[in-house]
Parts: structure tokens; C-alpha cells; sequence
């Protein structure tokens, strides 16, 4: 799940033309040429412009623009990659998308000096999303959390449990005052992100840690118990279950909410569209479901692979680790809104001033949860999302049986669409 940035907005360059529509155009191609496939980010051709020039001539990126939906861009890799198109060299990747291009063997293993240096500063969460079968398959690009915005104003104190924020919301509805609870109810990926949170804070499982096979153990059925009375509580928007995430961003700006689980992007549009609101917001680590346990926040992001079938995968490597130094995660975090994946960049002024939330975003950093990796995660986030939705409508136990039979089928592609 890419955090997206609501301002600082720039024109993309010319050079992008020719991108975004790549069924009408081929790939460039030279020597030293290095074909980056992304999803759109404003910023990004600065960064690909600066490493072009700091390469002296050994490499030289040209950025192509993928579709805007993480599916489309999925889509078009994958049946590209299928085919052994050599015309693609670096991949953004979604952090779920690892096991597949992994196991599917469209993406290379980064081995030795290469992989020390990928994983010299980088947090250990986000290097846990670019490993397969105890591989590093990528480079961590930039990386994601949720928070828990809260209202000061109505609550001086962040709830530090579920049942708290329920109990909160209930008082303040009942005092008549701003009571909903922000949150991306809809059949989608971000509904399995608020229940794989859930279950990684109760130490729960869903997938078996090698990817193959369908757990849903208790503290599944404990995630699956939560999510159901949340629903029930009639603390949320009668459009929850059909908003994702910048819904409950609107829904929070317009002062009806007094709490919206949701990612950092949320502050910056917070500060341009509704600035006297913005004054009276914190912000805290998700709620959890112990007292005194924290939550696990689901790590969202994306990393850069190099694919099986380029013909220069050496300037490939090396165009990825310029790509992704701190330089470069600095100025994509100032302005494309990008958490950082390497620890130092977040001491520095600079990120310091952007994101007053640092600290807290760096703390959920260091104790994520991690969806589970697996060669079948696009079936699996399918599947989920539909035994999730609405969440109000879960029978926790009934729900769970479901899940296993229909998790392992997904594991095994069994009657599920990529």
C-alpha cells in the first residue's frame, strides 16, 4: 500500500511521454541503457536524473510509468515477465508481490556485496518484505505504516486498546459530539491490512511462516471477534464499508470523526485542506487488543527487483542501490510523502520538520506486522477481502472455518482469479 501525497504536486518531464502508454511504445534501448518500470510518482525522475548523472556515463535509467491501481500495474509485469520480455531491468515493486516474482523466478537474487549493502541501516521490517525463502529478492524503496489519529480536542489521551477507542467513541457519541471512528471498511486490500494488524499484535497466525499452508489459529478468530464488534458498535460512518483510505481521509477532514485509523499521508492534506483541524489532531501507534501489549501496524511500501530477464542485470544492481541510497529515500520522503526504509534518514532536520510523526512512525517501524509473504498473495488478499467485508457480518468462528478452506485454496490456486 503506497502512501500518496496530496501536495507539492510538480509536472512530470517530458521524458515521461513516451511512458505512459507502453503498448505504444518500445523500450528504450542501449548498451547502458537500465528500463525502470514504476508505478507514477511525481518526484521520482529527479532522483532517476540525478543517479543518470552520477553514474558518469556507466548507466542510464529511463524511467517508463506503470498504471496508477497497483493491479494494472501487476497486470502488465507480470504478463510481460510471463513472456520473458528482456526490455524490462528494474521493477517497483508492491511489498506483497515478493514471494510470486520470486518463486515465479522473474526477479533475481541479490547476493553477495550487493546484498550487504542493501542491508547495511535498512530496518529490519521492510527487509522481511523483500525476502523469500530466506533470500533477498529486492531492495526496500520506501516503506509505510498506519497511525492512529486522534482528535485532542475530545480526547486528551490516545486510547491504547480497541475496546478504549469503542468506549471513547460511545461516550463522545452520546455527549452529542464528533464520534466516528475513520476506517477503510471496504472489500479491498486495506480491510485484510487492518486484520493482518490485528492478528500479528495477538502473535496470530493465518499462513504458515514458509507461505504454504492455512493456519487461522486463535488469535486469527481473536482478530476476526475484534473486527465484528467494531462493526457492531455503531461508532463509524454509514459509509464505511465502502470507504478506502481516502475516503476516511475526507470523512475525518470534514470534523464528524474523532479518530481515523489511517496512513501518514493523512497530515499533509490535514495541513492544506483543513489547517484549524490539523492544529488539533495527535497521533499515536495504532490500538491494540492487550492492555499493555503494542500494536503490530501492517508495513505497506515498495522495493525494487531486477528482473530475471534483463540482459544487464550488473548496472541494473547498481542503478537500484543509487536509486534507494538515503539521498535518495530523503528527497522522495519530502516530497512524494515516502517513508523512509534506512533508520538514519530519519534523524535528519529536514525529515525531522516534514514529519513530526517520526518518531512514532519509526517505533511501529521497528515492531511491525508483515503480511504473510507467499507466492499466492494476490489470491489470498482476494480471498480475504471478500471473508472480511462487511465487517459487521462476521461470524467469527464460522468465518474462521471458512478462511481455512478457502486461505488454502487461494495458497494452492484453486478457484481464484490473480
Amino acid at each position: 500500500m503506497r502512501l500518496r501525497r496530496t501536495r507539492r504536486a510538480a509536472a512530470l518531464g517530458a521524458t515521461l511521454a513516451c511512458a505512459s502508454a507502453l503498448t505504444a511504445c518500445a523500450p528504450a534501448s542501449g548498451a547502458n541503457t537500465v528500463n525502470l518500470y514504476s508505478a507514477p510518482e511525481e518526484n521520482l525522475q529527479q532522483n532517476v536524473d540525478r543517479c543518470n548523472a552520477e553514474s558518469g556515463g556507466r548507466y542510464n535509467i529511463v524511467y517508463h510509468k506503470l498504471p496508477r491501481d497497483a493491479d494494472g500495474q501487476r497486470e502488465q509485469m507480470v504478463r510481460r515477465l510471463a513472456a520473458g520480455d528482456s526490455g524490462m531491468d528494474v521493477l517497483n515493486l508492491d511489498v506483497t508481490w515478493t514471494g510470486e516474482f520470486a518463486e515465479a523466478g522473474w526477479i533475481r537474487e541479490w547476493t553477495g556485496q550487493d546484498r550487504a549493502d542493501v542491508e547495511r541501516g535498512t530496518l529490519q521490517g521492510p527487509l522481511e518484505t523483500a525476502t523469500w525463502n530466506g533470500k533477498l529478492y529486492a531492495a526496500p524503496k520506501n516503506t509505510n505504516v498506519q497511525l492512529l489519529w486522534y482528535r485532542k480536542d475530545l480526547v486528551p489521551e490516545p486510547p491504547q486498546t480497541w475496546d478504549e477507542m469503542i468506549a471513547d467513541a460511545q461516550r463522545l457519541k452520546a455527549e452529542g459530539k464528533p464520534h466516528w471512528i475513520s476506517f477503510t471498511g471496504a472489500q479491498y486490500e486495506g480491510v485484510y491490512v487492518h486484520f493482518n494488524t490485528l492478528v500479528q499484535s495477538v502473535g496470530g497466525h493465518v499462513i504458515s511462516d514458509d507461505g504454504r499452508t492455512a493456519v487461522v489459529d486463535e488469535g486469527a478468530v481473536r482478530a476476526l471477534q475484534a473486527l465484528r464488534d467494531f462493526g457492531t458498535a455503531g461508532v463509524t460512518s454509514p459509509s464505511m464499508n465502502n470507504a478506502k483510505e481516502d475516503d476516511a481521509r475526507q470523512e475525518f477532514e470534514t470534523g464528524q470523526a474523532a479518530f481515523e485509523l489511517n496512513w501518514p499521508f493523512v497530515y499533509a492534506s490535514m495541513q492544506e485542506k483543513a489547517p484549524e483541524l490539523a492544529a488539533k489532531v495527535g497521533w499515536a501507534r495504532l490500538p491494540s487488543l492487550q492492555p499493555g501489549v503494542p500494536s503490530k501496524s501492517t508495513i505497506g511500501g515498495a522495493n525494487y527487483a531486477v528482473s530475471s530477464y534483463s540482459t544487464k542485470p550488473e548496472l541494473s544492481f547498481e542503478a537500484i542501490k543509487c536509486l534507494r541510497n538515503p539521498e535518495s529515500q530523503k528527497f522522495s520522503a519530502l516530497n512524494d510523502g515516502v517513508p523512509p526504509t534506512i533508520e538514519s534518514v530519519y534523524a535528519d532536520p529536514e525529515i525531522a520538520a516534514e514529519y513530526p510523526m517520526r518518531d512514532t512512525i519509526l517505533e511501529a517501524l521497528k515492531d511491525p506486522g508483515v503480511r504473510p509473504v507467499t507466492p499466492a498473495a494476490q489470491n489470498v488478499s482476494t480471498v480475504l477481502s471478500k471473508l472480511l467485508s462487511p465487517i459487521g457480518e462476521i461470524d467469527p468462528q464460522a468465518t474462521a472455518e471458512r478462511m481455512r478452506t478457502e486461505v488454502q485454496n487461494a495458497l494452492e490456486s484453486k478457484g481464484v482469479m490473480p
